[in-house]
C-alpha cells in the first residue's frame, strides 16, 4: 500500500495480526489495552507502552474515537490488531495538541489484555 492509497482511504481498515482466544470486546465492556498510535508519515504520537501502564476505556459508547469503538469490537483477549482510522473516525477537523493536526488519518497497533462486562 502506497502513501497515496492510504491518503484516499475513507473507511476503517482492520488487520488482525494475532487472533485472541479470550473474552470478546462488546459494547459497554471495560477494556484494557496496550497500544501505539501513528501518523501517516510513521511518526508515533502516543504509546501506552511508553507511559508504562495499559490504557482502559469503556468501548462502544463514544468515550474514545469512533475508529476505536468500531475497530476493537469483536476483538478477543490476547489478540493483536492494526487499525487504519480515517480522519472522519478519528479527530476530524480538530487539532489534538501539537502532535495530531486536523484532518489526520491515524493508525494504531493494539493488544487487547482484558475485557470486563457488567455481569462480572
Amino acid at each position: 500500500m502506497t502513501l497515496n492509497e492510504i491518503n484516499t482511504m475513507t473507511e476503517l481498515q482492520i488487520t488482525d495480526i494475532h487472533i485472541g482466544e479470550g473474552k470478546e470486546a462488546v459494547k459497554g465492556a471495560l477494556i484494557t489495552t496496550q497500544y501505539r498510535g501513528f501518523l501517516n508519515d510513521g511518526t508515533q504520537f502516543d504509546s501506552s507502552y511508553d507511559k508504562g501502564k495499559p490504557f482502559q476505556c469503556v468501548i462502544g459508547t463514544g468515550r474514545v474515537i469512533k475508529g476505536w469503538d468500531q475497530g476493537i469490537m469483536g476483538m478477543k483477549v490476547g489478540g493483536k490488531r492494526k487499525l487504519f482510522v480515517p480522519s472522519a473516525l478519528a479527530y476530524g477537523e480538530r487539532n489534538m495538541g501539537a502532535m495530531i493536526p486536523a484532518h489526520s488519518d491515524l493508525s494504531f497497533e493494539i493488544e487487547l489484555l482484558e475485557v470486563l462486562t457488567r455481569d462480572e
